[in-house]
């Protein structure tokens, strides 16, 4: 079966209440799930693309009936939590975080929150509740569990329906991979945490998956075997893991900012506090040779094409 025949397999799965929209690498999926007492947003995209999304929702015929009563974070990164205060500004509605994000967000955190420290944006707002691992929500009139899931970010949560086997996994696990992790040398608890969380998706009984990016589907097990490969790797190289967070990052800001010029790149590389962090720590490069290195690397994996003096997103 093709890629698209599976993902269309993965959704015809999925009961009339949830409905993912499925969006890029720039902003993550959203997932609506429907009711007639009111809408569940999971996750907003990122705030370059609220009016992208924003067309997304009113095209929506349950949310042009209801609008959106709450909308929900699987964790607070630029790509999951931009859209939220024009979200709330356009429904009224509440926004519920988890709950080890809370402080982050009363504080408006920009490092750890790898805002202004990534030079990522989001508009700033206020959570109204606090989703707290291992309880149980009623959304979309489904029972969803929330599951603590630390390692991209270590106050993230998953979303599991145990009636239908649907769990909504953030970045923790994707049909190909997952978010970034912390190298030991920064944050000691990361790494283990990744694993721990394969270990509870491992232990579930998921019969969809939706990812924060990429279609939902529904060979787990697949993706588990490649996603235990690649941590395991990063367990032994922290150079092959910072190198990866370097060209993860980079090729964000490459979609952010719809290009690079290639010859303000070193300097523009050394402005980013976290690459610049990165570079010094693991890659030891000069920044001429940090920018020739990413040049090449986005290249080779076909992240990026040069034209006319910039790097471009491919």
């Amino acid at each position: 079966m093709s890629a698209a025949g599976a993902a269309q397999g993965a959704t015809d799965l999925l009961p009339p209440s949830v409905r993912v929209i499925v969006r890029d690498w720039l902003s993550s999926n959203h997932v609506l799930l429907e009711h007639e007492d009111g809408n569940v947003l999971v996750d907003s995209g990122y705030v370059t693309a609220v009016p992208r999304t924003l067309a997304l929702l009113a095209a929506s015929a349950a949310i042009d009936r209801r609008g959106v009563s709450l909308l929900v974070n699987t964790h607070c990164h630029s790509d999951h939590m931009g859209g939220n205060a024009a979200i709330a500004a356009r429904y009224g509605c509440a926004i519920a975080i988890p709950e080890g994000e809370a402080p982050l967000i009363q504080d408006w955190d920009q490092q750890a929150l790898l805002l202004a420290y990534a030079d990522q944006r989001a508009d700033r707002f206020r959570a109204d509740e606090l989703m707290k691992p291992g309880e149980t929500r009623t959304w979309g009139n489904l029972p969803w569990q929330v599951l603590a899931a630390p390692g991209h970010d270590m106050g993230a949560v998953m979303l599991f329906s145990p009636e239908q086997g649907i769990l909504i996994s953030g970045d923790a696990l994707w049909q190909n991979g997952f978010g970034f992790v912390m190298p030991r040398e920064i944050d000691s608890a990361a790494l283990p945490a990744a694993r721990a969380t394969l270990d509870l998706i491992a232990s579930l009984e998921v019969r969809v998956l939706v990812p924060g990016h990429g279609e939902p589907f529904t060979d787990v097990a697949a993706s588990l075997e490649g996603a235990y490969a690649r941590l395991e790797k990063f367990e032994r190289d922290p150079l092959r893991l910072a190198s990866y967070a370097v060209k993860v990052l980079v090729a964000f800001l490459l979609l952010e900012k719809e290009g690079l010029a290639l010859a303000g790149l070193p300097r523009y590389l050394q402005s980013v506090g976290i690459i610049r962090d990165f570079n010094a720590r693991f890659l030891r490069m000069t920044p001429e040779l940090l920018a020739q290195w990413v040049i090449a690397e986005l290249l080779r994996s076909r992240a990026a094409v040069c034209a006319d003096g910039f790097l471009l997103p491919r």
